[in-house]
C-alpha cells in the first residue's frame, strides 16, 4: 500500500508538472494575423481584391486596415483564451483519468516487487537451527533482489559451519571430560575394595595426574572462550622479549628431550594483549617440542617481513604431515593420532588461532619438508617496542642440545 501511494503520489506530481509546462509553453505563443480575400471588413485590397498580406507580431498594419486588424486581434485573444480553457480542462481529466490507471499499474508492480520479499521473509522465519541447512535458492535476472537473497544464503552457510563447528566442539569436550571422570570413578571403586596402603597411593597418584590433565584441559577452553571475545585494552608489547621469556620456561624440556634449539630472535614492537601474545608463543612451542622426533629440531624467530609485517616463526621436525591435514590441526580436539594419557587434548593449535584472529593477524601454517610443522604469525602494522633489556641482540646463538 505504501508503495502504491508512492507511486501514485510521484505520478500525479510529475503529470502535474508536465501539463504545467505545457501550459506554460502554449500561452506563451504568439500567432501572426493574416488579412486577405477582397472586401474583408468593406476595404478592397491594393492587390485588385486577390491575394492578401500578414501582419507580424508588433507590426503595426496599414492604415487602409488597421480597424480590420484590430477587429481580428480582439478575435485572436478571445479564441487564445478559450483554446487554452479547453487545454487546461482537457488536460486535468487526462490527468485524473490517469492517476487511476497509475494507482492500478503502482498496485501491481509493488505487489511484483515486494512479493520474493514476502517469499524470503517467510523462508527465513521457518529457518532454525534444526533446518538451518535450507536455502533461499533465489532463482531469476542477477538483481538488487537476487543479491540479497544470495547474501542471506551465504549467512545461513556460515551460521551452518558455525552450528556444526560448534556441536562438534561441545561432543568432544564432552568426550575430553568424561572419560578422566569415568576413569577416576574406576580408581576410587579399586581403592574403596582394597585396604592395601600401596594400592592407595599408586591409586592417588594417578587419580592427581588425571586431576592436573583435566584442570590443563579446563584452563585451555578458558583461554580459547577469552581469546574469542577478541582483545579489549591492546598494549605496546616487545614481541622478542616474550618469546625469550618463554623459551627459558621450556629449557628444562628442551634439555630432557635431547632438542636443537636453533633462534634468530630480533627486536618487533606490535600491539596486543601481552597474557595472550605470551600464550600463543608457548602453545606454539609446546606442539613443536611434543610432536618432534628424537634428537630433532626446533626453531624460532621473530622480526618484521619485507612488508613491514611483525612476525613470529615456529618450525619443528617431526613426522610427515599430509599437506590437506594441515588445516584440520587447527581446529578444537583434532590430532593426527591419538595416544592415551599423554596429557593433550588437541586444544593447542585452536587457541593459537583464536589469539591470532582476536589480534586481527594472520596465521600461515604449512607441513614442512623432511616431516614437521612451520607456524608463521603475521601482526598488522608495527609499533614501537617498549624498552625491556631483552632481545638487545639482533640474532641469538644457536643453542645445542645433545
Amino acid at each position: 500500500m505504501r508503495l502504491t501511494v508512492l507511486f501514485g503520489l510521484l505520478f500525479v506530481a510529475s503529470g502535474a508538472v508536465l501539463l504545467a509546462i505545457t501550459y506554460f509553453l502554449v500561452s506563451r505563443r504568439k500567432g501572426n494575423i493574416t488579412i486577405f480575400n477582397q472586401g474583408v471588413g468593406g476595404l478592397p485590397m491594393p492587390d485588385g481584391g486577390r491575394g492578401g498580406m500578414e501582419v507580424m507580431p508588433g507590426q503595426s498594419p496599414p492604415p487602409w486596415a488597421e480597424g480590420v486588424a484590430r477587429e481580428l486581434r480582439e478575435q485572436a485573444v478571445r479564441q487564445h483564451a478559450l483554446e487554452m480553457h479547453h487545454l487546461l480542462v482537457q488536460s486535468g481529466i487526462s490527468l485524473a483519468m490517469m492517476v487511476g490507471i497509475s494507482i492500478v499499474l503502482s498496485w501491481l508492480v509493488a505487489g511484483r516487487i515486494v512479493r520474493p520479499l514476502r517469499t524470503m521473509t517467510s523462508t527465513i522465519r521457518q529457518i532454525s537451527a534444526r533446518n538451518v541447512h535450507e536455502r533461499l535458492d533465489a532463482k531469476g535476472p542477477s538483481d538488487e533482489l537476487k543479491d540479497l537473497a544470495d547474501t542471506v544464503d551465504g549467512l545461513l552457510g556460515r551460521l551452518q559451519t558455525a552450528l556444526e563447528s560448534h556441536k562438534r566442539f561441545v561432543a568432544n569436550a564432552a568426550h575430553e571430560l568424561r572419560t578422566p571422570l569415568t576413569l577416576e570413578h574406576a580408581l576410587l571403586e579399586e581403592a574403596l575394595m582394597d585396604d592395601d596402603t600401596d594400592t592407595f597411593r599408586t591409586t592417588f597418584d594417578r587419580l592427581l595426574v588425571i586431576s592436573r590433565q583435566q584442570a590443563r584441559l579446563l584452563e585451555s577452553l578458558l583461554t580459547l572462550a577469552s581469546s574469542e571475545r577478541g582483545v579489549e585494552h591492546p598494549e605496546p608489547l616487545d614481541l622478542a622479549a616474550l618469546a625469550e621469556d618463554v623459551l627459558l620456561s621450556f629449557d628444562a624440556e628442551i634439555d630432557r628431550r635431547g632438542l636443537t634449539l636453533e633462534t634468530d630472535i630480533r627486536p618487533t614492537g606490535i600491539s596486543g594483549d601481552p597474557a595472550l601474545i605470551q600464550r600463543l608463543v608457548a602453545n606454539l612451542l609446546d606442539n613443536a617440542i611434543d610432536y618432534n622426533v628424537p634428537v630433532g629440531r626446533v626453531e624460532i624467530a621473530t622480526g618484521t617481513d619485507p612488508t613491514g609485517r611483525p612476525f613470529v616463526s615456529v618450525s619443528n621436525s617431526g613426522n610427515d604431515i599430509p599437506p590437506e591435514q594441515v588445516d584440520r590441526l587447527l581446529e578444537p580436539f583434532q590430532r593426527l593420532a591419538r595416544t592415551p594419557d599423554d596429557g593433550h587434548h588437541g586444544l593447542g593449535l585452536s587457541i593459537v588461532r583464536a589469539i591470532v584472529a582476536a589480534h586481527g593477524a594472520e596465521l600461515v601454517a604449512r607441513a614442512r619438508p623432511g616431516g614437521g610443522l612451520v607456524m608463521e604469525t603475521y601482526f598488522p602494522g608495527r609499533v614501537p617496542a617498549p624498552p625491556t633489556g631483552i632481545g638487545q641482540h639482533p640474532v641469538r646463538k644457536v643453542v645445542a642440545r645433545l
